[in-house]
């Protein structure tokens, strides 16, 4: 053997040597760690160590579908519902009643639950639904049946002095006055108006788009073929209402997509703008205060025949909803119409769903009694039903094809 090797072996054999050396200290002292109370129970070492973040708990997410005509109290209940229901998760989409329809039926939107403004909207998606799929998306009856949030009927707001001179002393207005008031050559002087009124400005949205366009649509129909109820297609058909119909619409300048922008724009450039304006009594309620020492007074009148905006909501009934998102949007309605929230619906204008909520307070405040001076009154006259699906598909089909610009 070489000294080299022999060098080799030497030092293979001392590295063995110095590793059992080793290997017996740390045994000595684990065997000592183990008996000394320096080292923690397995029970103290879990209390001691950080505890880890519990799991978040499952969220059942809704998708909810609202008029946009009540955006300032939705989105205010909303943020009280997500702190008392932390696990479930509204997801909003805003929207024009009209716009809503078009995107379930046309845009493949598939939400939990809807809010359009009123009946019509929901009368016309149940219609065209079950005419393009063959299936019922909205009960009719049984705890799934439609329920109204809030309501509101459809009012005409005009400026104080234009209402003086189309109504007299009676301070009504049918779409009949406005109809001869439009129709006049003469312009407002025509109607009893000043010259430098010019031609008479009627405000509404597009009816094919907002909701209180095409409610409009329905009271000028109901008016002139003297119905309170049964509205036909033949009666939209007529040859006579159309031409009434079109008469009245060359007064609107511009046909709008939102109800609450025409009143933003009333007050914004007055008289200027528009004269009177179809809109919602809620919206009314809210700018009255705003015209004042701008352009005048705003004052508020109701057609012979209005319409409610009852603001139904509904837990549609399609196959994409499990059990666990129609029990939560159901937990999201009760929160919606219980006391504490129509009462805030209540101080924005709007008329309580919930009957334990009267409409005037007991202290004889709050915002219908304050509005009573500009014309705002809690008990209506006649009101009448929101026709059936293809009336009102008709009337949108007729103003698209002979009105719309």
């Amino acid at each position: 053997m070489t000294d080299e090797s022999t060098n080799n072996s030497k030092l293979v054999i001392l590295g063995l040597f110095g590793l059992a050396v080793v290997g017996a200290f740390a045994f000595i002292f684990m065997r000592k760690a183990g008996s000394s109370d320096a080292v923690p129970s397995a029970e103290a070492s879990a209390a001691a160590a950080p505890s880890a973040p519990a799991p978040a708990a499952a969220r059942t997410r809704v998708r909810f579908l609202y008029g946009s005509e009540k955006k300032a109290w939705v989105v205010e209940a909303l943020a009280r519902f997500s702190k008392e229901h932390p696990e479930i998760a509204v997801d909003t989409v805003e929207k024009g009643s009209l716009d809503m329809v078009n995107a379930l039926l046309d845009q493949g939107e598939r939400p939990t639950l809807v809010s359009p403004a009123d009946d019509v909207a929901l009368n016309l998606l149940t219609s065209d639904w079950k005419q393009k799929n063959g299936s019922d998306l909205v009960a009719t009856d049984g705890p799934e049946k439609p329920l109204p949030l809030v309501i509101t009927p459809l009012v005409l707001v005009a400026w104080d002095d234009r209402v003086t001179a189309l109504a007299g002393k009676e301070r009504s207005v049918s779409f009949q006055q406005l109809h001869d008031a439009i129709k006049n050559p003469k312009g407002w002087p025509g109607a009893g108006g000043k010259a430098d009124w010019g031609f008479v400005k009627l405000g509404h949205t597009n009816p094919t788009r907002s909701n209180s366009g095409l409610q409009a649509l329905i009271l000028m129909a109901y008016e002139f073929q003297k119905k309170r109820s049964g509205l036909e297609v033949r009666d939209v058909l007529d040859e006579k209402f159309q031409e009434f119909l079109k008469t009245i619409e060359k007064g609107v300048p511009k046909f709008g997509d939102s109800t609450g922008s025409f009143m933003e724009e009333m007050v914004l450039y007055g008289p200027s703008k528009y004269d009177v304006v179809v809109t919602y009594e809620n919206l009314a309620i809210q700018h009255i205060p705003n015209a004042q020492g701008r352009w005048g007074n705003l004052r508020v009148f109701y057609p012979p025949q209005t319409m409610w905006s009852s603001h139904p909501v509904a837990v549609l009934k399609g196959d994409w909803i499990s059990a666990e998102q129609r029990a939560a949007a159901h937990q999201l309605i009760d929160f919606l119409r219980d006391k504490p929230e129509q009462q805030r619906a209540l101080a924005l204008g709007f008329r309580p769903a919930n009957p334990e909520v009267p409409v005037l307070s007991t202290d004889g405040g709050g915002p219908f009694k304050s509005a009573e001076a500009f014309g705002v009154r809690v008990d209506l006259g006649s009101v009448v039903e929101p026709p059936p699906g293809p009336v009102i598909r008709n009337l949108m089909e007729l103003w698209s094809r002979q009105i719309a610009r």
